[in-house]
């Protein structure tokens, strides 16, 4: 059983930013050695093509993306996302992220969209706005 990880007042400072500043949509989060806290990496105002080309090929990330799209009634939408990106080069480091995930789903309750991808594909703009329409 892994141990439980927790939140760095860094990591709870960002997603405060995400939340309540305009020019900020993204929040990367890693784990710290001993992985036991999550940490900030990045907190940008990132394009949908920056975000996925952004991620390492070979190293896990948790990433809070507020996603903006157009509803099918052509009014314009943003949703959160809360992405666990593991590679399959990160296989050793799963379950410290996993942990992580987990710890943000519950402290991100109005958080609707989760999703775990480990090719960039799975990132794709049409699936993301498919999950959160």
């Amino acid at each position: 059983m892994s141990s439980p990880i927790g939140l760095s007042e860094g990591c709870v400072a960002a997603i405060q930013h995400l939340r309540e500043l305009r020019e900020i949509n993204t929040v990367v989060l890693r784990t710290t050695d001993p992985q036991d806290v999550l940490v900030p990496e990045l907190e940008a105002n990132l394009t949908h093509d920056e975000l996925v080309q952004g991620l390492p090929s070979d190293e896990p990330r948790l990433v809070l993306h507020e996603l903006s799209f157009a509803s099918p009634e052509g009014t314009r939408r943003n949703e959160l996302l809360l992405i666990l990106w593991m590679p399959p080069a990160a296989g050793e480091q799963e379950v410290a992220y996993a942990a992580g995930y987990s710890a943000l789903k519950e402290y991100l309750a109005d958080v609707h969209v989760h999703l775990t991808a480990r090719r960039a594909d799975q990132l794709a703009y049409r699936r993301l706005v498919a999950l959160a329409g």
